[in-house]
């Protein structure tokens, strides 16, 4: 391969690797998807079949290769122990590629990942590809192979079941790291009062630990739990010492929970009206790996 050829790759990669995510909920699964893509795009450049327009040629063949993973990856989700949640990744970088818009930012928040579950496969293919990277349904239906019309009801199908206007942010980003650092300084404090004036009383906290990390296995929901289940995380002898900050993770301020070098969790709040409606904690080793290679 050229060096043109190979400049060209990994001047798409990071969009590939966005791309890639956003429709599987986990960077490990991204990278192996975005590296089988480099694969046949190395297979096709030694076969002398060059390619019309390479990005629109990669953009399809990610897309695929991550339809074919959906089906069985939600079959191990079904399996998996106690609440899943996507991997958490760091995109102060720009890892993810553009997060300019609403519409990108809210693409790769981790709720809206978790609620993408519910879509088919090509629902999901449909939303990430006209709301995250802005292509059109005339694009998004050579992708698919199928006709525009399908295209726009997959769209529209994905739209209803996300439930799209409840999605939006409802602060900005100064205020949602303001908030981020009031959780923390009351969960660690043992601030009770403090805690339960950031929570709405719907609030659910769900917890991701893979089965190895001591964490809830079922979401605790309302108040009055969610603040004692905190309050207790935070009271546990094992947090002395445990540094935290407030790092930017799927678009949004999220907080850093570091020991030494090693990256022993994540947590991330969704906030409407200045209340905290959900809470986010991953903990599970095997879904802060790259995270953590972030962080290296």
């Amino acid at each position: 391969m050229d060096d043109d050829v190979l400049a060209r790759f990994e001047a798409n990669r990071s969009r590939l690797f966005g791309l890639a995510y956003r429709m599987l909920g986990s960077a490990a699964e991204a990278e192996d998807v975005v590296q089988e893509s480099y694969l046949r795009w190395l297979k096709r450049d030694a076969a002398a079949d060059p390619v019309d327009v390479p990005e629109a040629w990669l953009t399809t063949v990610v897309t695929n290769l991550c339809l074919n993973q959906l089906g069985s990856a939600r079959a191990r989700r079904e399996r998996y122990v106690g609440s899943w949640l996507p991997e958490p990744v760091l995109t102060g970088d720009g890892t993810l590629g553009p997060l300019e818009t609403v519409e990108q930012r809210e693409s790769v928040s981790l709720g809206l990942l978790v609620l993408s579950e519910r879509l088919t496969p090509r629902e999901r293919a449909v939303f990430v590809l006209r709301e995250a990277f802005q292509h059109s349904y005339r694009e998004i239906a050579d992708i698919l192979d199928v006709d525009e019309a399908h295209a726009r009801q997959l769209h529209r199908r994905a739209g209803q079941q996300l439930d799209r206007p409840r999605r939006r942010r409802s602060v900005d980003g100064g205020e949602h790291a303001r908030i981020v650092e009031r959780f923390l300084a009351a969960a660690l404090d043992g601030d009770v009062a403090g805690l339960e004036a950031l929570l709405a009383d719907t609030v659910v906290s769900w917890a991701d630990g893979g089965g190895e990390a001591a964490v809830a296995r079922r979401p605790v929901r309302g108040r009055d739990r969610v603040a004692r289940y905190w309050l207790g995380l935070g009271g546990r002898p094992e947090a002395a010492g445990v540094r935290v900050r407030v790092a930017e993770v799927n678009g949004e301020p999220a907080a850093v929970f570091t020991k030494d070098r090693d990256l022993l969790a994540v947590v991330a709040l969704e906030i409407a009206e200045s209340r905290v409606t959900a809470v986010r904690l991953l903990a599970s080793p095997a879904k802060l790996g790259f995270a953590a290679s972030q962080l290296a």
